[in-house]
């Protein structure tokens, strides 16, 4: 890293004017980012390596999470992941803890309607193909859900993510910041969704 700190100071430095710029038109889509700078959005370069088998001191890729109260807030929000090869643009919530959790399950059971339309919206379906990952999810229903329940499957997750991946031709093409706008406009509404269980 010391060999390559100018370069990375460099490349930081891009990317946190790539995330002001971008965070100047997503405002514009949902109001609740209005306080936020890029500082308060991208992560660390810095790994945490306490719980990890993989001790490497540095991460491969840049991001940054945007919500309402920056990168350390909770509830849902939007993320970007920029790494050659892996770029990908996610909106939801990932591994809330267990009060957070009840209530967004909560929120599933008492209003799975709202969520299958939102789902179902055209714009919805053609960022989500796959609808929400199914990555992190119980073998059995939660605690106080039965089998039965018509919403199971989805209170079974763990995270509510949906995402987007970002070829790179994508990325470098002049409409990249648009269509970055695009995607977080269809997932603002699982947002949406999430948070009005939270706050």
């Amino acid at each position: 890293m010391d060999e390559h700190r100018n370069e990375y100071l460099d490349a930081k430095s891009s990317f946190e004017n790539f995330i002001d710029d971008l965070l100047l038109e997503m405002k514009s889509v949902d109001p609740s980012l209005d306080m936020l700078t890029a500082k308060d959005c991208t992560f660390r370069i810095n790994r945490d390596v306490r719980f990890s088998k993989n001790k490497n001191p540095y991460k491969n890729n840049m991001s940054a999470y945007f919500n309402q109260h920056g990168k350390k807030g909770t509830g849902a929000g939007y993320y970007f992941h920029f790494e050659p090869n892996k770029c990908f643009v996610a909106c939801g919530i990932w591994m809330p803890a267990n009060e957070e959790l009840k209530k967004i399950r909560q929120e599933i059971d008492y209003n799975v309607d709202d969520l299958n339309g939102l789902m179902k919206k055209p714009a919805f379906k053609k960022q989500f193909e796959n609808g929400l990952g199914q990555s992190d999810k119980l073998v059995r229903p939660p605690k106080g859900y039965e089998e039965d329940n018509i919403a199971i499957e989805v209170l079974k997750l763990k995270s509510f993510i949906v995402q987007k991946n970002i070829t790179d031709e994508m990325l470098l093409s002049n409409d990249f910041k648009k269509n970055i706008i695009t995607i977080i406009k269809a997932g603002k509404p699982l947002v949406e969704f999430i948070n009005r269980s939270l706050f």
